[in-house]
């Protein structure tokens, strides 16, 4: 089987590398090393942190963007998940961080170079902070949040995780982005985030065309650590999972390839998954990666 180069949407980073507080250095190491992954393309994404530290990071990581080589998975922009995010579905961002999301804020934060910004669509009054983004180049993303109006967002975030789920009375976020066929839905299908079940069902409710994969890998990935800092928190990897001391998921220890490898044992993988974020954000990036019939990456070609 063959297909096009994977994109990762979401991307905390590997190898040791955590893009909250890296180098350039680390930024061109990371987007060489993760092409024999199959990886074509990434968004480096950055978590909760301050303004000065996410203004100073997407400045480090649009210089790495502009000193890649062919040899190279292409950046093609930040994917902001932090700061304009709900209390009450945290997850494992610093609260204490958090700003209530606004044209005035993100104009803190403001940069040519993020295009996805995760949000709580609840906060944001009048929408103000989403028609702003309209005109802009971003890509709108309800995560981390409870409201189920959706009506300015382009996608949802990790579908089930950090939002609130599926009710039978009233709406929410999860509900929305399930149903709603014009949204893009994220999802980490690394047998943690949720549950093989609940895998089947956006498979089966949810058009093929509008499933993301993502891993939200993390720094901790494809490294020899058992514990690191990240987002405030000191984190443990179990060999299976990666916690906080209270048990909260911090995000996945599995890059996508090894998600789709999961998938595809699981009857469930089309080519289609990995084109869909080629569509999402109208990409086009020369290359292929030929599977075996058990889902092992045998070539990489570009």
């Amino acid at each position: 089987m063959k297909t096009k180069l994977i994109i990762e949407q979401h991307f905390h980073g590997a190898f040791g590398i955590n893009f909250n507080d890296c180098s350039v250095d680390d930024v061109l190491e990371l987007s060489k090393e993760i092409v024999k992954y199959g990886i074509g393309g990434i968004f480096p994404t950055l978590a909760t942190d301050s303004v000065e530290n996410i203004k100073k990071q997407v400045e480090i990581i649009k210089q790495a963007a502009g000193l890649q080589t062919p040899k190279m998975a292409k950046i093609l922009g930040v994917h902001l998940e932090g700061i304009f995010l709900n209390p009450e579905k945290k997850g494992i961002h610093d609260q204490s961080l958090f700003l209530k999301p606004s044209v005035d804020n993100y104009k803190l934060i403001e940069d040519d170079f993020i295009k996805i910004l995760t949000y709580a669509p609840e906060l944001d009054e009048e929408y103000s902070l989403a028609k702003y983004l309209l005109t802009k180049d971003v890509k709108i993303q309800a995560g981390h949040c409870v409201g189920g109006d959706l009506s300015y967002c382009d996608g949802a975030t990790h579908l089930f995780n950090a939002m609130s789920g599926i009710v039978q009375r009233g709406t929410s976020t999860a509900l929305t982005a399930l149903t709603d066929d014009s949204i893009f839905t994220e999802i980490i299908a690394d047998g943690v985030h949720v549950s093989d079940s609940i895998i089947r069902l956006v498979f089966k409710v949810k058009p093929q065309d509008k499933i993301i994969l993502v891993s939200d890998s993390l720094p901790i990935t494809k490294s020899n650590l058992k514990q690191m800092e990240f987002a405030g928190e000191t984190i443990y990897f179990d060999g299976e999972k990666a916690t906080s001391k209270e048990g909260t998921i911090a995000g996945s220890t599995k890059l996508l390839p090894d998600i789709i490898k999961r998938l595809g044992l699981m009857g469930l993988f089309k080519p289609q998954l990995i084109e869909n974020v080629y569509k999402y954000h109208n990409i086009n990036l020369d290359g292929e990666v030929v599977w075996d019939e058990n889902f092992n990456i045998i070539n990489v070609i570009r």
